[in-house]
């Protein structure tokens, strides 16, 4: 297994500590923007968001007049989280105490939720906890001032989508629109699987945004003290890889592939049955529906749960007992498919090894998230990619190099986000004070142009590097196919147009230069060397008092795809994987012609001659084709 990321953690139990009203710092955070109509929490599995919302819930409930509240999560197994809590004992004004016959997650058959949704509605109960589907079959039967002065919480916000075909998206809006309605969403991965916004530019902006970080969260753990993140190549079937990646001495989550990847072999359950034969023997499946395996290597008895069988008694069993999991040794091996994902809670979990890539870089954040909880058990937690190296021979050589691109992307975002964030500032000439902590002076940096930049910047930041590490031609430069200026000046502030378009051009400027910025260093590492600090940034090391934006500018802010797949690959595979690119190369455009040609005369001074439309080196082959295509310009201009 190679780990792309390897992150150790201070342990100082920040994230952990309750203030005089019983509240973690993320939920002090949350409950300071209480008053707000529209509030948009964005916070880390594990960081206390349904706690959170009690806090925040109650508060609108006795003090706010508003006079209900329902919460809406996305699967009933979830809505346990929203259970009964003894707030008071902490030092809360009051308790959060739903009534069990309104906690609709506990019960079966939409039609039956939905007319006890009308019932509570036209009542005097005030919280009612639902599922999304629930809400949404609710609401259509319902008018939308009938929600005027209630709180509707969105567990999972996530699930939203501005798209037309999206009924929640669309019953959030229309709630906005035509109703008194208050609204909080929570998710710990705001951005979606795919290029569609959560919602529209101009709803977004009436949310209030609440930002806890991945570091502030794990930095602030007692136990857990370090997280990996890695991947693992397998040939032929998944199944005969798994002995080599699953170790049971370890509690652990796997997910096996979707029916429909290239990487199920199509039968989920005989997959189930030969990952058990893997281990061992299995003995019996006791009264609450877990598997009891002997150990093949040592007798032990392991207990697992199959959540891929689909009969609802036996899941609903195991669900069951899943819920009331209280010692580390209730449990030791959870097989998933396409449940115990986001909302589920396994503190004791120190592996999540999932087969396959998952197009939603939203699951495979939800997916970590299972492993991130913090629990003595443990002092080290890991995610695994089982991934399909790609093959010459393989007729879908072309789906397994995207996919590798795709995991790497992941584990790339997520070596972003769980970095600690700094405050880059401008270095003017004589200025010789020091940084001070979390704040780098960089020459010639600009602040953000306009309050939206910053609002950006402080709320949408990772969800803006999402999308341009989702992006098409992005994933195809990866592997250092494009010049590290075109994909800074020409390519990332297309993205932002895209994602951004009420910006104006200077405002994409910014947004890009920070973006660029903010990427780079966070790749770079600092290093001391007496009384001096040095980066290091694309093995070159520069005095951090002598940083200067336009060498910031000449990198690539992706270059450890490169590394990592360089380091991870044989050069047979990495061959494969640029070839397979090339065949589907972007078409040149004027920006990055221009770029590359102000190369040239670079490149001909070093190397005494012009760059090589045949050569193997990929920028040079590129400067060639860029001189092609200006000339062809030049040719159709003077024509016309």
């Amino acid at each position: 297994m190679t780990n792309i990321i390897e992150v150790t953690y201070a342990q100082s139990g920040e994230s952990k500590k309750t203030d005089a009203l019983g509240m973690r710092e993320m939920q002090a955070k949350a409950y300071a923007a209480r008053n707000e109509q529209y509030l948009l929490l964005k916070a880390p599995p594990a960081s206390g968001k349904s706690r959170a919302l009690m806090f925040i819930a109650l508060d609108k409930l006795y003090r706010q007049n508003i006079a209900k509240v329902i919460v809406a999560v996305p699967e009933r197994s979830i809505g346990s989280s929203f259970g009964t809590t003894d707030l008071r004992k902490e030092g809360f004004f009051a308790s959060w105490e739903p009534n069990p016959l309104y906690n609709l997650c506990t019960q079966e058959g939409e039609k039956g939720k939905v007319e006890a949704f009308k019932t509570f509605m036209a009542s005097d109960e005030r919280i009612l906890i639902c599922t999304h589907a629930t809400l949404r079959f609710a609401f259509k039967a319902l008018d939308d001032a009938q929600f005027d002065n209630s709180l509707l919480a969105i567990d999972e916000f996530h699930h939203v989508s501005a798209d037309g075909d999206n009924q929640l998206g669309e019953l959030i809006r229309s709630v906005m629109e035509h109703s008194s309605a208050h609204i909080v969403a929570m998710t710990g991965s705001y951005f979606r699987g795919d290029s569609v916004p959560v919602l529209l530019p101009e709803d977004e902006a009436r949310f209030t945004k609440v930002t806890y970080n991945y570091y502030e969260q794990l930095n602030g753990y007692e136990h857990l003290k370090s997280l990996g993140i890695g991947y693992h190549f397998y040939q032929g079937r998944y199944t005969s890889a798994i002995a080599e990646i699953l170790d049971t001495d370890k509690k652990t989550i796997l997910h096996i592939p979707n029916v429909n990847s290239g990487e199920s072999t199509k039968d989920k359950h005989k997959e189930v049955d030969t990952i058990l034969d893997t281990i061992g023997e299995v003995l019996r499946t006791n009264e609450e529906g877990i598997l009891i395996v002997k150990r093949a290597r040592d007798s032990k008895l392991l207990k697992v749960a199959d959540l891929v069988n689909d009969d609802p008694k036996v899941r609903d069993k195991v669900v069951t007992y899943l819920r009331g999991i209280k010692s580390v040794d209730d449990m030791d091996l959870i097989i998933a498919l396409g449940m115990a994902k986001e909302g589920f809670d396994w503190p004791y979990c120190e592996h999540a090894l999932t087969v396959g890539y998952r197009s939603s870089l939203t699951e495979i954040i939800q997916i970590i998230g299972r492993a991130t909880r913090d629990s003595d058990n443990k002092t080290h937690a890991q995610f695994t990619n089982l991934i399909a190296r790609p093959d010459a021979q393989d007729l879908e050589v072309k789906l397994s190099v995207n996919n590798m691109l795709k995991a790497i992307t992941a584990s790339l975002l997520m070596e972003q986000v769980l970095a600690p964030n700094f405050k880059f500032k401008p270095r003017f000439e004589n200025d010789t004070e020091p940084n001070q902590k979390g704040e780098l002076k960089i020459r010639g940096f600009k602040p953000p142009s306009s309050k939206r930049v910053e609002n950006i910047i402080e709320s949408d930041l990772n969800d803006l590097k999402a999308a341009i590490l989702q992006d098409d031609v992005i994933l195809k430069a990866l592997p250092g196919n494009l010049d590290a200026e075109v994909i800074n000046r020409v390519l990332i502030p297309k993205i932002i147009k895209v994602k951004y378009p009420d910006l104006d051009e200077s405002e994409v400027e910014s947004l890009r230069r920070y973006v660029v910025v903010d990427s780079v260093v966070k790749n770079a590492q600092i290093i001391e060397s007496g009384d001096k600090k040095f980066i290091k940034m694309a093995d070159k090391f520069v005095n951090i008092d002598e940083l200067h934006i336009d060498l910031i500018e000449q990198i690539n802010p992706f270059q450890r795809a490169f590394e990592i797949l360089s380091k991870s690959v044989t050069a047979h595979v990495l061959k494969l994987i640029q070839e397979s690119i090339e065949a589907t190369r972007i078409e040149m455009s004027p920006e990055e012609a221009v770029i590359l040609y102000k190369k040239i005369p670079a490149f001909k001074s070093e190397h005494a001659r012009m760059p090589d439309i045949n050569s193997r080196d990929f920028t040079e082959r590129r400067m060639a084709e860029a001189l092609l295509y200006l000339n062809k310009l030049r040719r159709e201009k003077a024509n016309a």
